[in-house]
């Protein structure tokens, strides 16, 4: 068996022409393309990568149970939206409803805090 390593050196000293030229003299030799395994790899790479997916900039706050504060909740949810008393309480008694939709991920996580410290049970969407 051939050293490898030896050959590898001896392949590194080649310059670009020589390398093509090699290259058409094996494939002359085995009887194969060096072309269509590149060209399927090449091909394949866009196929396969994903695209990184987009951050995303639009949050809802929801929540899930009032918890034992309903007042409180009720308080802060009224802070946040610009909804009157009885709305308000409609949504701190309705687990799944939205108290800010298509909102900045800081405003998000601030309605998120304050609505906990009241004692609610809240998720970011």
């Amino acid at each position: 068996m051939a050293d490898l390593d030896k050959l590898v050196g001896e392949l590194s000293k080649l310059s670009v022409l020589e390398a093509a030229e090699l290259v058409k003299k094996l494939e002359e030799s085995w009887g194969v393309s060096a072309a269509a395994p590149v060209a399927m790899a090449a091909m394949a790479a866009p196929a396969s990568a994903a695209e990184p997916e987009e951050e995303k900039t639009e949050f809802d706050v929801v929540i899930k149970d009032a918890g034992p504060k309903k007042i409180e909740v009720i308080k802060v949810i009224r802070q946040l939206t610009s909804l009157g008393l009885k709305e308000a309480k409609d949504v701190a008694e309705t687990a799944g409803s939205k108290v800010l939709e298509a909102v900045g991920k800081d405003a998000a996580t601030d309605a998120k805090g304050k609505l906990e410290a009241a004692g609610a049970v809240v998720e970011v969407q």
